[in-house]
């Protein structure tokens, strides 16, 4: 058993390890003859005050005292064993097949997409030429949509023992142990895909298999449970447990579950613009004008505001970042932010999204369960036709917007392929525009300086989430028609960024173990 003490000192003091354990002992009231070790645990910015302060959590074992285990990878031998297949390798899906190794499992993976470095070379298409593969983008291929978008690893998941093992695999496969301590960790979108290339050398040197460029097109049963498996409308493999982690953009297994009769459902979702200003400009507001203090990071921010009965609020914060193109069809425009891992770009941007119900939608029909997803796709195609039928994007600065007037120019920003000048009061559906408008004047008396002109909105900020639930037993994590069928990630509903999709790929895969131990 170990002693929490909780501790502020001011940024510049953040590494001083003497005076952060003098602190600490005075605190918890240990005397430090008695210290057998102590460690960093958590660490926070509270800057809701000037000076700006570092809150440390400092955990502390006494002599008597033994530091619990950790988490780290212990893979087994699986080439000979038991045969699972994963079909997706995002987050959910690379974890899941790491569970399995750990399990005795031997994980057979099928992702649609690229290897992660191939991918580069069409993510470089979309920008420069403005072409989209639909196999390969930001959110297809190995790695998932937070590869290439970000690599940020909060979660608000209570499972704390999950998200302590997903955090130290990464460390394991290569990432900084800061991840560990940090209160928003975050790896960054150019360290992260060496980090997953690691991860897919693990899976195969354990015995387990990883094929590019192999799309899922169909599913067997029989008598209500899976049988096998189409991969590229050709080849056929049997499985009789699939751990499906494809993602909240791959909409046509969206259509080959209903059409197979497999159960689905519209669920609530978030769509909006993105915003963007300088980093400066973050800095000032939230460090309270110290926004040249060397010891502070590029400053994030957290905005909410109830509208008209409907929640609009930030998503996906990135400071020093860069807005991207992320489209996964010709014909529709997506933005999404991410950042270096020094977040060091001079700009600052974030997802201001509204909170939608499928009942709230037109043309809402309890039995449509793609309500939710024909709504997020009519705003991405008209975003798409307003810019000109390009992966420009449709812009206007924050106080033109709210206005109605057409922007004549704009500042310089980070979405390369450009924008186009367009009242978007025009493009967003009312219920969308109205409530981003009365949301980004609150947020200008929340953060003063916030609401300028030198802000500008990029539309749309769409995939947020996935618009569609695939249904699952709550105990057994199966589909509660289909034996074998286990929903997972962002793309069945069942989590919202990279550490919660891992952790419900290990939980997936704990199920399927569980119910072999059991049979």
């Amino acid at each position: 058993m170990s002693t929490l003490a909780q501790i502020s000192v001011l940024p510049h003091q953040q590494e001083e390890k003497d005076l952060i354990l003098k602190l600490a002992l005075k605190k918890s009231k240990i005397q430090e003859n008695k210290v057998r070790e102590w460690r960093i645990r958590k660490r926070s910015i509270d800057a809701r005050r000037a000076p700006v302060k570092i809150n440390l959590q400092i955990e502390i074992w006494q002599k008597e005292e033994k530091r619990e285990t950790d988490f780290s990878f212990r893979p087994k031998q699986v080439s000979e064993n038991k045969k699972i297949a994963i079909i997706g390798l995002g987050p959910a899906g690379i974890y899941a097949a790491l569970r399995a190794i750990e399990g005795g499992m031997k994980p057979i993976v099928f992702e649609r997409g690229k290897d992660v470095r191939s991918r580069r070379r069409d993510l470089a298409k979309i920008t420069k030429e403005q072409s989209v593969n639909p196999e390969s983008n930001y959110c297809f291929g190995e790695g998932g949509a937070g590869t290439y978008s970000d690599g940020k690893l909060y979660t608000r998941s209570k499972k704390r023992g999950n998200v302590l093992k997903a955090m130290e695999w990464l460390v394991h496969f290569g990432a900084d142990e800061n991840i560990l301590v940090d209160a928003h960790p975050h790896i960054g979108t150019n360290k992260l895909p060496k980090i997953i290339s690691s991860m897919r050398e693990a899976i195969i040197k354990a015995g387990g298999e990883v094929y590019f460029n192999s799309k899922l097109t169909d599913i067997k049963m029989k008598n209500n449970q899976i049988n096998s498996i189409e991969i590229n409308n050709k080849s056929w493999f049997e499985f009789d447990n699939i751990v499906l982690a494809t993602g909240h953009s791959a909409r046509d297994i969206y259509y080959l579950l209903h059409n197979k009769k497999i159960k689905i459902e519209a669920k609530p979702f978030a769509i909006g613009v993105r915003i963007e200003h300088q980093q400066k400009l973050i800095d000032s507001i939230q460090y309270h004008g110290d926004d040249n203090n060397p010891y502070l990071p590029p400053a994030s921010y957290s905005l909410v505001e109830q509208v008209d009965g409907m929640g609009v609020y930030s998503f996906c914060m990135c400071p020093g970042g860069i807005i991207a193109p992320c489209a996964t069809e010709p014909n529709e425009v997506v933005t999404n932010g991410w950042s270096p891992s020094k977040r060091n770009n001079p700009y600052s941007n974030s997802g201001i999204v509204v909170s939608v119900e499928p009942k709230d939608l037109p043309n809402y029909r309890k039995e449509d369960p793609f309500v939710s997803l024909n709504f997020q796709k009519s705003v991405e195609q008209k975003c798409w036709e307003a810019a000109g039928k390009t992966q420009k994007v449709p812009a206007q600065r924050m106080m033109d917007f709210i206005s109605g007037k057409i922007s004549k120019d704009f500042p310089k920003t980070s979405y390369h392929p450009g924008v186009t000048s367009v009242d978007l009061n025009t493009v967003l559906p009312k219920m969308l525009s109205e409530r981003l408008k009365k949301a980004f004047l609150a947020f200008g008396k929340k953060m003063k300086g916030y609401y300028t002109n030198e802000a500008v909105i990029h539309a749309p900020e769409s995939r947020t989430s996935s618009t569609v639930l695939i249904p699952r037993d709550p105990i057994s994590l199966a589909h509660p028609d289909i034996n074998g069928l286990y929903p997972c990630g962002e793309g069945a509903g069942y989590a919202g960024g990279i550490m919660s999709a891992a952790i419900d790929g290990i939980n997936c895969v704990d199920a399927i173990l569980n119910k072999q131990s059991e049979s």
